[in-house]
């Protein structure tokens, strides 16, 4: 039998396997976009978390009423449920690292240090100047424009690019 929206609910409640395929097939994008806007952490807690979000639909099929939302409003709420779940999960481990470890804290904030610094040195100097200025120093947008007599508009394309030229570095060595 083939399984699309009419009938993957149905699916579910007759437990044909099929329809978590279908599920990971047309909602897997949602899932995993909701989830990597709430877990930072490992690719294991990722994997494991949507493991956790397609047992719960197949567990919980019954709970689901068509009245309250509809099945993708669902499966998304059980999928933010579990990231956040997830992200607590792994602060407690961090807080009983930082227990067991006391200098783990400072460590982790060089190596974020560290990180953010060679980030930064990908930059042309002007740049690295107004990012740290701007981000890590929080300096407002007036006292930039005029301790760096620059408009507002080009701060704010410099900052635009900046980040563009950040994120495809990040993605070029995430794929490594």
């Amino acid at each position: 039998m083939k399984i699309d929206e009419e009938n993957v609910i149905q699916q579910l409640k007759a437990r044909n396997e099929q329809a978590l395929r279908f599920i990971i097939k047309q909602y897997g994008g949602l899932i995993t976009s909701i989830m990597q806007r709430h877990l930072y952490n490992g690719q294991q807690d990722k994997e494991e978390c949507m493991d956790d979000v397609l047992l719960a639909v197949w567990n919980n099929v019954d709970d689901y009423d068509s009245t309250k939302s509809s099945f993708k409003n669902w499966i998304a709420a059980i999928t933010k449920y579990k990231a956040i779940n997830y992200q607590r999960k792994h602060i407690k481990q961090l807080e009983k690292q930082v227990l067991l470890e006391p200098n783990t804290l400072e460590t982790e904030q060089l190596v974020l240090e560290h990180d953010i610094e060679s980030l930064l040195m990908q930059l042309n100097k002007e740049d690295r100047i107004l990012f740290t200025r701007y981000y890590l120093e929080d300096q407002d947008m007036k006292s930039l424009e005029e301790d760096l007599n620059i408009p507002k508009s080009q701060i704010y394309n410099r900052l635009s690019r900046g980040r563009k030229k950040l994120r495809t570095l990040k993605d070029k060595f995430s794929e490594i």
